[in-house]
């Protein structure tokens, strides 16, 4: 159940009643997120820690490996997890419900650490756009950023706001015409796009939308991980905020691992937008803005 059908029908029913709920769930696999339809992959494990925090005694929480499960063999147990990795053991056996993957670039507690409720007048917003090239395909990942001036510092930084993720599963026509629809509404400056997935048609299918803006085309010249860590540096430095929660981008990045051949769309279409938004790596972090040039504007927020 939804977090919005919980509140609205579920909690309802119980206080009428006098009732009581049982939610029962098993910490998802990497593999079994990358494929789950499910638009927050994490509201199980979310609802989970939230009982497990809340001081009202309304809640009760349990958690069983699966060796306490005595219907199982051990001696099967130990077959199976001789195949497995490590991680693969704490997820499928002892039931760990693993927010930070070893090796992942961003954390659950870092986005959330940065994630912000307004933001300022911007100087920038672009969309970067990762290619499909058919329906049935991978997903058109499609994100909306910005840059504009931080106080979270104490001082005033320029930082980037991620403002909107639009990715879509469609066709090359349906998803062209949704980038030019969110770089309009966005009123953004550039449109940025992989050229290394047929550079040329998705020129021309983004020329067909009426109103469509000229393409820049980027070039994955270097691996996804060369191309990911810089942005990654960004959020660890604080520079990069997530205006709202997008679980669906988020539960990619915190779960693509350097050298996994898994793609995560939405993430590259996260990082070429960040690229493009040239976040400086100083250690004041760039473009410092002095208080008399806050009067910035471009957008309407």
């Amino acid at each position: 159940m939804s977090e919005d059908a919980w509140g609205a029908v579920g909690a309802p029913m119980l206080l009428d009643n006098d009732g009581d709920a049982v939610f029962i769930y098993t910490p998802p696999s990497l593999h079994s997120r990358s494929v789950s339809k499910a638009r927050d992959k994490r509201h199980a494990a979310k609802l989970y820690k939230r009982a497990e925090k809340d001081p009202s005694g309304r809640w009760a929480v349990f958690h069983f490996a699966s060796r306490a499960n005595p219907h199982l063999s051990e001696i099967a147990l130990d077959e199976i997890s001789g195949d497995m990795t490590t991680l693969s053991y704490q997820q499928e056996i002892e039931a760990l419900d693993l927010d930070a993957l070893p090796g992942a670039l961003w954390t659950p507690e870092l986005i959330d650490s940065l994630r912000v409720d307004e933001i300022p007048p911007l100087t920038r917003i672009v969309v970067g756009v990762d290619p499909s090239g058919s329906a049935d395909g991978n997903a058109c990942g499609l994100i909306a950023a910005g840059k504009g001036p931080c106080w979270c510092k104490g001082h005033v930084e320029t930082h980037a706001f991620v403002l909107e993720d639009g990715t879509i599963q469609a066709s090359p026509g349906v998803w062209a015409d949704r980038a030019v629809s969110l770089y309009q509404r966005r009123k953004a400056d550039a449109l940025v796009a992989e050229s290394n997935f047929g550079g040329e048609m998705v020129e021309v299918t983004i020329a067909t939308v009426r109103g469509a803006p000229s393409v820049k085309l980027v070039s994955a010249s270097r691996g996804k991980a060369q191309r990911a860590e810089p942005i990654a540096a960004h959020y660890e430095k604080g520079r990069v905020h997530h205006a709202g929660n997008f679980p669906e981008l988020e539960d990619e990045m915190c779960n693509w691992i350097p050298g996994n051949a898994y793609s995560p769309n939405r993430m590259d279409a996260l990082v070429w937008a960040l690229t493009e938004l040239e976040l400086s790596g100083s250690e004041s972090y760039g473009e410092i803005i002095p208080a008399q040039s806050l009067a910035i504007g471009g957008t309407d927020y």
